[in-house]
């Protein structure tokens, strides 16, 4: 039986860990978590925020998805879009799932990501929460 959500694993392509670095951790606020040694040869990096874990695994012939993506819960979601804006990052609105303020945006590489705060807990985005 299932009994939870270990990770999400995304893909980059080679090269690409400084930059997701910078967006993952220094942007988003989420803690880079070391790779077990036998998988750190592999390139790529893991990210942890509360219990959400997010796996990015390096892939030679990457291509961004254009539909799947995971689906980040945030608090202050109208300041993380805010931040999100200033740094370059495309923020997309979309109103369609009742009960909650969400938005699409892409890190460095093109992933597509959700991120959502179900309505009456807005509250101010704290990264380092």
């Amino acid at each position: 039986m299932i009994t939870g959500l270990d990770h999400i694993q995304l893909a980059a392509p080679p090269g690409t860990e400084d930059a997701l670095r910078a967006y993952y951790a220094d942007l988003l606020g989420m803690t880079e978590t070391p790779k077990p040694p036998a998988l750190a040869a592999r390139g790529g990096c893991w990210f942890e925020a509360g219990t959400a874990r997010l796996h990015l695994g390096i892939e030679a012939d990457f291509r961004p998805s254009q539909k799947a993506h995971p689906g980040i819960r945030v608090h202050g979601i109208a300041a993380l879009a805010a931040r999100l804006s200033a740094a370059g990052a495309t923020v997309t609105w979309d109103d369609h799932l009742p009960g909650h303020r969400r938005f699409y945006s892409a890190d460095p590489v093109g992933n597509r990501l959700e991120f959502l705060e179900p309505e009456g807990t807005l509250t101010e985005w704290d990264p380092c929460g």
